[in-house]
Parts: C-alpha cells; sequence; structure tokens
C-alpha cells in the first residue's frame, strides 16, 4: 500500500503519519503540497494521502478542507491528532540576532506570530511548502531560520534557537487519512463529516437544517462555513458531527436534511481521536455490554 504526505521528510505530516503503528511498514510518498497528495489520491497515483485538516492555534487549514469539499470525491478512513511543538532552528551556531529570515509553511508561520513580532521583529517571514522544506532552506542559507518540528531540524543539521515558541500553550494538529472508496465500520466512537449546500438562501435556513440536528440530539463538534466557488456571498457548511452513517438516528438525520433543506456531499464516517476516544470506544464492545448486563440483574434484585 502507498500513503501520500507532504514532505519532505521530517514535516509535522510524517511525524503523525509514523504514530500510526498499522501503517508503518507501507510505502510513504512524500508530495510537494496537501493538493498534491490529495489529486494523487484521486488519481489512484496512491492508495490513501494522509493531510492536515485542522490546528488548534490556526483553525482550519482551508486548502485541504477546499480541496475535499469542491475538487475530490475521496472518502476519510480516519483522524489523527498530534501535539505540535514548534522549534526555531537554524545552522550551529546562528543566535537569535543573526536571524535575517524566518521560513516555514504558512499554518506554521500562523501559530507563532506573536512570537515572531516580539523576538524577531524585523526578519522577514516567508512561506516555504513544508516545515522540512523550510528546514532543508536553513541549513543551506545563513541567516535563515525555520519553525518545524525537532525532526526537520535532525534532519538537515540544524540547531534550535528557541524552543516551544508556539503562540499558545496544547498546540495541536488534527490530520486526516482519506482513500478513494471505503467506509468503516463503527468503532463506537465515531465522527462523519458532511458538506451541506443550502438550496435556497432564506431567513432561517440554516436554523432549519440545525435543528435536524438539535432534534435528534446529535452534537456537532464543528461548523465550518466556505465559499462555495460560485457567486459572491455564497456560502456552504461543512460539518463534523458525532456519531457514523450506520447509527440509524445518523442516517435518518442527513436523509431528512436532504431531502427537505440542502445538499449533502459525504466526506466520510471514520473512528474519531482525541481525549477519551479509547475509552468511549471499549465502552461499546462486547465486554461493557456484558458487565452491563450483569450490573443490571444485580440491581434488579433490589426491592422498589
Amino acid at each position: 500500500m502507498t500513503i501520500a504526505y507532504l514532505g519532505p521528510a521530517g514535516t509535522f505530516t510524517e511525524q503523525a503519519l509514523l504514530t500510526q503503528q498499522d501503517l508503518l511498514g507501507e510505502q510513504k510518498v512524500p508530495m510537494r503540497t496537501f493538493v498534491d497528495v490529495l489529486h494523487a489520491t484521486r488519481a489512484g497515483e496512491v492508495d490513501m494521502g494522509f493531510v492536515a485538516i485542522e490546528n488548534a492555534i490556526e483553525g482550519t487549514v482551508n486548502v485541504t478542507l477546499d480541496t475535499l469539499a469542491f475538487d475530490t470525491d475521496l472518502l476519510v478512513q480516519r483522524e489523527v491528532v498530534l501535539d505540535i511543538k514548534m522549534q526555531l532552528m537554524a545552522q550551529p551556531g546562528t543566535k537569535l540576532g543573526d536571524v535575517k529570515v524566518v521560513a516555514s509553511h504558512p499554518v506554521a508561520n500562523a501559530q507563532c506570530r506573536v512570537f515572531l513580532r516580539r523576538e524577531l521583529p524585523d526578519a522577514n517571514v516567508e512561506p516555504a511548502n513544508s516545515t522540512a522544506d523550510a528546514a532543508r532552506i536553513a541549513a543551506e542559507t545563513p541567516g535563515v531560520a525555520a519553525l518545524g518540528p525537532e525532526l526537520a531540524g535532525s534532519q538537515y543539521g540544524l540547531a534550535t534557537i528557541a524552543s516551544d515558541v508556539a503562540d499558545h500553550p496544547g498546540n495541536q494538529t488534527r490530520f486526516l487519512v482519506v482513500a478513494r472508496s471505503g467506509i468503516p465500520a463503527p468503532s463506537g466512537h465515531d465522527k462523519t463529516s458532511v458538506v451541506l449546500t443550502q438550496r435556497h438562501d432564506h431567513p432561517g435556513s440554516l436554523v432549519a437544517i440545525l435543528q435536524e440536528f438539535a432534534a435528534r440530539n446529535i452534537n456537532l463538534s464543528k461548523l465550518t462555513s466556505r465559499p462555495a466557488k460560485k457567486t459572491l456571498g455564497d456560502y456552504c457548511f461543512i460539518v463534523d458531527l458525532e456519531g457514523h452513517i450506520a447509527n440509524d438516528v445518523v442516517a435518518d438525520c442527513l436523509k431528512n436534511i436532504r431531502a427537505k433543506h440542502a445538499d449533502v456531499k459525504f466526506l466520510g464516517s471514520y473512528p474519531a481521536a482525541g481525549h477519551g476516544s479509547d475509552e468511549n470506544r471499549f465502552r461499546s464492545t462486547e465486554a461493557w455490554n456484558e458487565a452491563s448486563a450483569w450490573m443490571d440483574s444485580l440491581l434488579g434484585q433490589i426491592p422498589t
């Protein structure tokens, strides 16, 4: 199996990919941009793609979201959340005052705005294709520092000038694994992603859609609006909701929305990541169900 990811070696994307034990033995294909990853997956050049979709500080990675929503028909297979430790790195011996240019992926640069303004107000901040590509540039050019993971710094022989320079603590990035087909079976703790395009924009139209979720007690973990690429002011909504399309309540909700309110593009139902996911999944296992039945049988013996 081949898996495309944002390269070169040493990016946060590769670091997140390496956390997936079942994928370690597969062939990894580095690519220049997230768009390249997604289109290579769509075209069948690789079996799966691994892309960043959201950061805790900077928010949605719009180029990934738009490509999934408008330009490809791919299905999410899982999500991966990685703790992000952003380092400022340069050639050994470089001091903070020697830095004239800071380079990194635009999303990484944006995560460190406050630090850069405070510590390097006169440095030019320039985009690179990836954090690892920025490390390569820094290794080749005196006076250039890169923002990125230690993995990239060690890959290119850089020294760390400043550690953990993101503007807010608890920085994390969410990644998606995508493929051309296939919906994973329910895991007990899942997420479903869809694109909703209203057929008629009128007062209360969005509220009517949201009421479909609320009436079924379906929690929305994310609601994002994006230009529909048609006319100014024409927007669609990308929704992440808790639950799997195999759940009757989720399926019924999406059918009602499609029938009454909006066009629905299905992006996938997949195992959710994050705090508590393993515990939530365990609570849906046969062992947990047996234990629950055992406890109920005991409680049933108590006089009421």
